[in-house]
C-alpha cells in the first residue's frame, strides 16, 4: 500500500506558521536577556507595574462581564428561532472588523464623559472588541449539545433553567471556556480604542506605546516582554485548566 505523505505535507505546510509566530516571540526574549539590567529596573518601575495592575484587572473584569451576559446569549442563538436573528448574529460579529480607533470613536461619542479617562471607560473598550468571541464560542457549544437530551432532563421535571445548568452548561464547558480565555487574551491586547477612550488610567499597553514615542525600542522593549510572558503563562494555564476539566467530565 502506498505512504499517503498529505499529513506530512500539511505539517510542513502550517509549520510556516508556527516558525512565523515563534521566532519574534524567541529574538525579544533572547535580546532582553542580553539588557538585563534594563529588565530589571523597569520590574522596579512603580509606574509600569501600576500599568500591568491595571491591564490584568481590567481584562478580567471584562472576560467576567462577557461571560454574564455573552453565554445566555450564545444559548439563546443556538435554541431558538426568531425574526431578526440574523442581525443579531451580524451585530455580535461586527466589532470584530470595525477598526479598532473607529470602536474608541463611537463609544466616546456615545457615552462621553462617562466613560473619558476611567476604568469604565478601559472594559467598555475592551469589552466591545472581545465580546464576541465569549457569544460566538457559547453558541457554537450549545449547538454541538443533543436537544434530544435536555429533552429527557425536561420530561424528568426539571426546569429549563435548571437543565441548563445540569446539562447543557456542563457539556459546553470547554467551548464556552475556550471563549472567554480569548476575550480575556483579546481584551488585554486591545489598545486602539483604549487610546481614544481612557488614555489614562494606564495600561500596560498603552505605556508601551507612551515609552516607545518617548524614549526608543530598548525603553519599551522590557514591558513588551513582561506583557508577552504574563500572557503567554496565564494562557497556558487556563488552557491546562480548561483540558483537565474537560477530561475529568
Amino acid at each position: 500500500m502506498r505512504r499517503d505523505y498529505t499529513l506530512y505535507l500539511f505539517a510542513s505546510l502550517g509549520s510556516f506558521l508556527i516558525a512565523y509566530i515563534a521566532l519574534p516571540l524567541v529574538i525579544i526574549f533572547a535580546k532582553q536577556l542580553m539588557d538585563w539590567e534594563m529588565l530589571v529596573k523597569t520590574l522596579h518601575d512603580p509606574y509600569v507595574i501600576e500599568a500591568l495592575r491595571n491591564s490584568l484587572l481590567t481584562a478580567t473584569a471584562t472576560a467576567l462581564i462577557a461571560l454574564l451576559f455573552g453565554v445566555p446569549l450564545g444559548y439563546v442563538l443556538a435554541r431558538k428561532e426568531f425574526p431578526g436573528k440574523s442581525l443579531v448574529q451580524a451585530l455580535v460579529d461586527v466589532p470584530i472588523v470595525i477598526p479598532h480607533s473607529v470602536v474608541g470613536i463611537m463609544l466616546l461619542v456615545t457615552f462621553s464623559s462617562a466613560i473619558l479617562d476611567s476604568y469604565a471607560g478601559i472594559i467598555a473598550a475592551m469589552l466591545f472588541v472581545s465580546a464576541p468571541f465569549t457569544v460566538n464560542a457559547a453558541r457554537d457549544g450549545f449547538l454541538a449539545v443533543d436537544e434530544k437530551v435536555e429533552a429527557v432532563a425536561r420530561t424528568l421535571g426539571a426546569s429549563r433553567l435548571r437543565v441548563f445548568f445540569s446539562v447543557s452548561l456542563p457539556i459546553a464547558f470547554p467551548s464556552v471556556a475556550s471563549g472567554v480565555i480569548m476575550t480575556w487574551a483579546r481584551a488585554i491586547s486591545e489598545v486602539g480604542a483604549i487610546l481614544i477612550v481612557a488614555y489614562y488610567p494606564k495600561t500596560a499597553q498603552v505605556l508601551v506605546m507612551e515609552y516607545f514615542n518617548n524614549y526608543g525600542l530598548r525603553a519599551s522593549r522590557p514591558i513588551s516582554v513582561i506583557m508577552v510572558a504574563i500572557s503567554l503563562v496565564i494562557f497556558v494555564l487556563l488552557r491546562w485548566l480548561v483540558g483537565r476539566a474537560s477530561k475529568e467530565r
